[in-house]
């Protein structure tokens, strides 16, 4: 499996202290705790996941909204 190396999602999880299992419980959408850490690892996951994760992230009492490009970089 392709690593692409730990993503900024990661860092912002880890900066505002919110953890996998806050973003699988926000989610609405049969989120993962699989999906997550992939997504966290730099491990390839599809748009649609990325997007989940992105709507997840968003449901949490974060300071802003996040794009797709500021959670991941591949």
């Amino acid at each position: 499996m392709e690593e692409l190396g730990p993503q900024p999602l990661e860092a912002i999880m880890t900066k505002l202290g919110i953890t996998h299992a806050d973003l699988v419980k926000a989610s609405t959408e049969q989120l993962s705790f699989k999906m997550v850490n992939k997504a966290c690892k730099g491990r390839r996951i599809s748009l649609n996941i990325k997007y989940k994760i992105m709507r997840a992230f968003a449901k949490l009492p974060a300071p802003q909204a996040l794009t797709l490009k500021e959670l991941f970089n591949y």
